[in-house]
């Protein structure tokens, strides 16, 4: 993953400029805006190691991620004191949520912990790269590059399996509310509201350190 200081490639996710003949899932209408954050760099993410399930804390630059999240929140919601935050249950993202409010000046601890927030799982993949995969399992990678939406890892899920999952977190949402969680959930929330199809979502780039504010079907970078 890049460094936060650069510009993301594409700073917003439109619906309504998605084509009438890119397959999109019916869409889920939020009534309120979400902000969503992923958490910030770890050594894997550095060496492009998948994670999934495996609990690995930040690294330097992610903790900084941490902090300039908080700046560009401070900037987004005057009122940031009084919304609801949600994590994922996952060290990186519980230790960038904990950051993120002590530079808000808010207690770290005071967030929902949500498990159904937790990344996409790789099953026996983790902790391999994308290069040491197409190596040893060759013609498993190659599916997956032909359909990453719908394709399951060996003892993982699919985004479509993961787009299920989360599904019902932001069908409760009654406010406008930070969520710190991963890549894989914030593709798979790009997908639900219908900003991009699925199989574009499964490509998008999620940066860290950066906020994706998600609006109707719309979603874009601050």
């Amino acid at each position: 993953m890049a460094d936060t200081h650069d510009p993301p490639a594409s700073r917003s996710f439109d619906g309504a400029a998605r084509s009438v003949h890119e397959p999109a899932m019916i869409p889920l209408v939020l009534p309120h805006r979400l902000i969503l954050i992923r958490h910030g760099e770890t050594d894997w993410n550095r060496e492009g190691r998948l994670q999934g399930a495996q609990d690995i804390p930040l690294n330097a630059l992610g903790r900084r991620q941490a902090v300039e999240a908080a700046g560009r929140l401070r900037e987004l919601a005057p009122d940031f004191a009084a919304l609801p935050y949600l994590a994922s249950p996952m060290q990186r993202a519980r230790e960038t949520m904990e950051i993120l409010r002590g530079e808000l000046g808010l207690d770290p601890s005071a967030y929902t912990i949500d498990q159904r927030l937790r990344e996409l799982t790789f099953g026996s993949w983790e902790g391999f790269t994308w290069r040491d995969i197409r190596k040893a399992e060759r013609e498993q990678a190659q599916l997956r590059e032909r359909n990453k939406w719908s394709f399951v890892p060996p003892g993982g899920e699919s985004y479509a399996m993961l787009a299920e999952r989360i599904r019902p977190v932001l069908a409760e949402l009654t406010s406008e509310t930070v969520i710190v969680s991963h890549g894989g959930v914030a593709r798979a929330v790009l997908a639900l509201i219908g900003a991009v199809s699925p199989q574009k979502a499964s490509l998008a780039e999620i940066w860290q350190g950066k906020i994706l504010v998600v609006a109707g079907d719309r979603a874009d970078w601050l």
